[in-house]
């Protein structure tokens, strides 16, 4: 049985994690911007790259503490 309790990992993760939820605040910025580009010129492929990019930036955080709290043992 696999012990999905980890509060230290969470706590050695958590400042990693803002730094990331930092991030996902810039790309939320950008995926915003570059969705309103898309929209006014749907010609331009190289803004739907930017928002695939800002996208998955803005999932970063979880992303982040998940993999601390998967790397530390019970």
């Amino acid at each position: 049985m696999a012990c999905r309790c980890r509060p230290l990992a969470f706590l050695i993760g958590l400042p990693f994690g803002l730094v990331a939820l930092a991030f996902a605040i810039v790309g939320a910025v950008i995926w915003f911007i570059a969705k309103v580009f898309t929209c006014c010129c749907p010609c331009c492929i190289c803004w739907a790259g930017i928002v695939n990019v800002a996208a998955f930036v803005v999932k970063l955080p979880v992303k982040v503490i998940r993999w601390f709290v998967d790397k530390i043992p019970c």
